[in-house]
Formats: C-alpha cells, structure tokens, sequence
C-alpha cells in the first residue's frame, strides 16, 4: 500500500507531518434503513419497568455508599485512614453515579420508556441529583447525535485544524531549544493537556460550550457568555427551548440548595468527601468516555459536503471496560456505535444490536479493546489536530 508523507509548514514553528493514504476512497456506506431491518425489533422497544428497576438498583447502590460511609468512615481515629477511606468511597461513588448518568442520559434519547413525560421527569430528577442542566443538555446532546463528525455542526469533541494555541505559545517560547514536533510529543505537555481536559472539560462545555463545532449554535454571532448551557436565551438554544433551561436550573438551584443545608447539619468537609469528590469521578469517567469514543487515528471527521449522518454515526468506536464497563456503566463504553446509529435502542439491547449489524458494516465497524486508561494517554498524545486527506476530498485524518 502506497503513502505520501505531506509536510506542513507553520509560522515559527514546524508542525508534525500528516500521512495519507492515496489507494483508500472512503467505502461505500450502507443505507441506514438496511442497517435497522437488520435489528430484531425487539431491540427497539423500551421496557419501563426494566428501566426504573436499574434507577433503583443504582440509586440502591449510591446509598449504602453514603450510609456506610457516614456510619463507618468518622469513626477511624487515624487521619491518614481516614482520608483513604474517604477517597475509596469517592471513586466507588464516581463509578455507581457514572451508572445514574447513563440512566438519564437514556431518558434524554427516549430509550428508557415508551413515556415521554416519565423519560423527562426521571431523567431530570437524576441528572439534577448530579448536577447536571437535564434538558439543556438533552437539546445540545441531541444535535451532537444529528451531527456527530461534522466539522462544523457537531457539539462535542470537534477537533481543532491546527496545533493548540497552549503548545504554540510554549512552542514559540523555546523556539531555539525545541521544535513545534518533539513539543507536541512531551510527556509533560500531554500530562497538562489531558489534566485540563479531564479536571476542567466538562465544566468547560457547560459554560462555553467549548469543543462544539463553529455553526453548531442556534443562534450565530452571540457574545463568549451567551454560549452556556444555564441560560435560557444563549446561543445554544432555539426560543422554543428557553424553558425548559430554566427548568433545568431550578433542579440544580434545589439540589445546591440541598447541600448547602447539608453541609450546616454536618460540615463541608464531609459534605465535600461525600458529594464533591464523587462528582469530579463522574465528570472524568464522561469526559474520558465521549473523547475516546470519537478520538482515534482511524476515525475520519467531515466537512459539511462530504458529511453524511450514516458517515458521521460510524466515525465512532467501541471500546472495552471489562465487567465495570458492562455491569456498572450499562455497556455505554462497550456498545457506543450502535447507539449513534439508533439512539432510541435501550442500553440493554445494545449487544444484540450490534451483533446484528457487524456483518454488514465489515470494515466500518471500529472497535478497540486495548486498555481504556492507556488509550486514554495514547490517544491525547497522538490525536491533536486534523488536516485534509488529499485523496478524498471534504475527508479529514488526524495529522500523525
């Protein structure tokens, strides 16, 4: 197989090469009603009472943590095993709330009952619990799902066409030590990278709506501070939508709320140890989650000519979490590229779901089973920008 090394020159700096392959067109794409006669119809048909028992079940979960943790952890007199105690109940709790997260986010789809009214009302319930705007996620989440590998459209994880302005300027300032290259590559730069993204990200998308795609607001030309996701008349939204935003933030008003009285009856700390480290697991797991199902060097993006929602829904991968993956996050890092393709399938029926279609999408079908935390460094370190792929023309690879 024949390749092209291209060399791209930047100011200042010079920027890594990109290889493409001149013998690969893209492949034709199958036509997604081919795709869902191909899915038992079962596969379609929410249950609502399997649904809400998973809610119980997990809800069960988080409070024996909490019970346990407040029955059990106070009582250790060494500071040192306390605060061990205190942050293994965090990570526990991080994972079990990861479980909640994906059961809200099944109602966002209409994949967790035939009820609208019920979808929306549990899904509020427990995304606001997380500290999460339920609808005005719902809206900007459904059209990450419309657009999904669109370069300009897409809402999340759309990425950049040139090295970050972060490893310019430091390139820029050892220009005569190191190049923009070997800079891009350091260990220590992807470690402040990926603690940015996986400390600040998500907080980031809600206040900014950063990482979204330079058409995919509702509204063009609007000011920084009218891209978040907690007002009502951002840019982020249609009219018609303004209250359903205001009724996402009257759930995280109740829930702030909730633990600013908690912390008067008990003290912040614990309060902290409790809700506060849990919730920072959570928003890592999802940020990891979302970047690694639509980050990887076989993974193409689009322009809006070339785009297709079949193209886009496929530019995703599947990955593996063992047992955790399966078991706690309801098979959501396992079974991601079905979901792009038929959202409203349950999370329960992803499996089978997938099985059914693999055949027909041979090759299409990206799927990574090495491990999740080192594919997590690999991919920050070699996915960073991408550029056009000359031998197929609207296509964008990431530069290597």
């Amino acid at each position: 197989m024949s390749t092209i090394t291209q060399v791209v020159e930047e100011p200042v700096v010079r920027a890594r090469t990109v290889k493409v392959t001149l013998n690969a067109p893209q492949p034709a794409l199958p036509d997604i009603n081919t795709l869902r006669k191909a899915i038992p119809a079962h596969c379609f048909k929410p249950s609502t009472w399997r649904s809400l028992s998973y809610v119980v079940r997990d809800l069960a979960m988080a409070g024996a943590l909490v019970y346990g943790a407040l029955a059990f952890i106070p009582s250790i007199e060494n500071p040192t095993y306390r605060t061990i105690a205190w942050l293994a109940y965090g990570f526990v709790q991080g994972l079990v709330g990861v479980g909640i997260w994906i059961l809200a986010h099944e109602c966002g789809h209409g994949a967790f009952s035939v009820h609208r009214h019920l979808n929306d009302f549990v899904g509020w319930v427990l995304h606001s619990a997380l500290l999460v705007p339920f609808f005005s996620w719902k809206f900007s989440h459904a059209r990450h799902h419309r657009f999904t590998g669109h370069m300009q459209k897409d809402t999340a994880f759309v990425p950049r066409t040139s090295p970050s302005y972060f490893v310019r300027s430091l390139a820029g300032a050892l220009d005569s030590v190191l190049d923009l290259e070997v800079l891009e590559d350091a260990p220590l730069v992807n470690l402040i990278r990926l603690l940015g993204q996986q400390l600040g990200g998500w907080q980031l998308y809600m206040l900014l709506n950063v990482t979204s795609g330079e058409d995919s607001m509702q509204k063009q030309d609007v000011k920084w501070w009218r891209r978040t996701h907690f007002d009502p008349f951002s840019g982020v939204f249609r009219p018609q939508e303004a209250l359903y935003v205001l009724i996402s933030d009257l759930g995280l008003a109740l829930v702030a709320a909730g633990l600013y009285y908690s912390s008067l009856a008990l003290d912040w700390q614990t309060v902290f140890f409790l809700y506060g480290v849990p919730y920072l697991w959570v928003n890592h797991w999802l940020v990891a989650i979302t970047y690694l199902h639509h980050t990887h060097q076989d993974l193409p993006h689009y322009d809006g000519e070339r785009w297709t929602f079949v193209a886009g829904a496929l530019a995703t991968v599947d990955r593996d979490f063992g047992f955790i993956g399966r078991h706690i996050f309801h098979g959501i890092i396992d079974k991601h590229v079905v979901h792009h393709l038929f959202s409203r399938i349950p999370f329960y029926h992803a499996e089978e779901a997938t099985e059914a279609i693999k055949p027909l999408l041979g090759d299409l079908y990206h799927c990574d089973d090495r491990s999740f935390h080192a594919s997590l460094w690999e991919t920050s370190q070699s996915c960073q920008y991408v550029k056009s792929d000359p031998a197929n023309p609207g296509v964008l690879r990431w530069a290597q």
